[in-house]
């Protein structure tokens, strides 16, 4: 007869089994490194490439399950994998789909990190990075060689906001047979279908990228990033890649965006309609001599949002995000001045989440060639809250005044 087991190993080894049937409007948290198996016939059967089952907490529990399928209806997609940052969707997907001799097209108004990514790992591997114009679609055209395996495409340009024609892009890469992978961040899903460009249902990228740190979280608190695409073999590259790198995310990170989902659409419109309404005030004052938003007739590229996010007659969406080119005669001290002064706009990287943020940037340092589309002048980008809109344009003159005062 065996011994009672002593009070610790009982209190680990408890066999209470909460009864089946609870539903609540929040998925429940599953934190587990470890997942047991009932048997060893079960073990060595499990499957953990296609979400039939679990093997191990890095390859899914039924908490990232659900926030990566509810992200695939978010996109348009039908797989998604999960990673620790916007930043790692690049890096697991660059890293799973080039080889050594190969090649990757990166627009020249990229993410700054992407860049950054090939200018130095990619380089370590043998692959070659160019940067391409991406509001001239022949710079594309000319720049794909057959050894491209990759084009990145950005929609709108990082910091500057040109909207370049995305539908045109892809039919680039398409006909050349090359893979072409979006930074979907600012549209979120929201403001346009990254695979159904033309709304036939046989016209999108390969894959999409997102930074769930932004929109999905909203909270400005959560670091994460997802890949989605709707091809089964692409998608697997990218899986065996994230198992390789051993990328996972943390459950209750999961359990924050799996929260704030809900009200992404709610939350997006509010930064939107504030965004637009400051982006034209702005655009009225001395000081600045251009705004940059692609709902805005004049900004670079309006015609191509127009005609991707607003082709129903509409207002479209936009995001929350606009930049202004100070004019040049005012001085950097004065720039940063006016920054400084800001009281509501806080100096701090990232966006989407519910504090107005505020950044300037030289431009010179960020770009290989010169921006025919933007005018002279230090930028400055915005990125729109959920402050009271009319308080904010408050903050914005009294910082204008302060830095840039009357003649």
């Amino acid at each position: 007869m065996t011994s009672p087991a002593d009070l610790a190993t009982r209190i680990v080894h408890h066999d209470y089994v909460p009864p089946a049937g609870f539903a609540a409007p929040q998925p429940a948290v599953y934190k587990a490194s470890t997942v047991i198996f009932p048997n060893v016939a079960a073990m060595r059967a499990r499957e953990w490439k296609d979400k039939t089952s679990y093997t191990y907490g890095l390859h899914g529990t039924p908490t990232s399950y659900q926030l990566e399928e509810r992200l695939c209806e978010l996109e348009g997609g039908k797989q998604c994998l999960l990673v620790p940052s916007g930043l790692a969707a690049i890096a697991n997907v660059s890293l799973a789909l080039l080889r050594a001799g190969d090649e990757v097209l990166i627009p020249d108004n990229a993410y700054g990190p992407n860049k950054a990514l090939a200018e130095v790992e990619l380089a370590h591997y043998g692959i070659r990075h160019v940067l391409y114009d991406p509001m001239d679609l022949a710079d594309l055209a000319a720049r794909i060689t057959p050894a491209t395996r990759l084009v990145w495409l950005e929609a709108p340009g990082s910091v500057t906001l040109e909207f370049p024609d995305l539908v045109e892009q892809v039919r680039i890469c398409r006909e050349r047979g090359v893979v072409c992978a979006l930074d979907n961040t600012w549209g979120a899903g929201l403001a346009f279908a990254p695979f159904d460009l033309r709304g036939d249902g046989q016209w999108g990228v390969d894959v999409s990228v997102h930074a769930l740190t932004k929109y999905p979280s909203g909270g400005g608190d959560v670091l994460m990033g997802s890949i989605v695409t709707r091809d089964q073999a692409l998608h697997l590259r990218m899986k065996l890649c994230h198992m390789r790198l051993g990328l996972g995310v943390g459950a209750n990170d999961v359990e924050s965006v799996l929260r704030s989902l809900p009200s992404i659409g709610l939350r997006y419109r509010a930064h939107d309609v504030a965004a637009r309404a400051l982006a034209r005030w702005m655009a009225e004052q001395p000081a600045v001599a251009q705004v940059l938003h692609p709902a805005l007739a004049g900004s670079p590229g309006h015609d191509q949002w127009r005609a991707l996010c607003a082709a129903d007659g509409g207002e479209g969406a936009a995001a929350g995000l606009f930049s202004v080119v100070i004019d040049p005669r005012y001085s950097q001290a004065q720039v940063d001045a006016f920054c400084d002064r800001l009281q509501y706009f806080k100096l701090g990287y990232s966006w989407g989440g519910p504090m107005s943020l505020v950044v300037p940037y030289e431009l010179a340092t960020m770009r290989s060639r010169p921006t025919p589309q933007l005018v002279p002048g230090t930028v400055v980008r915005f990125s729109i809250g959920l402050e009271a809109e009319a308080d904010l344009r408050r903050d914005l003159a009294q910082a204008l005044a302060h830095a840039f005062p009357a003649p």
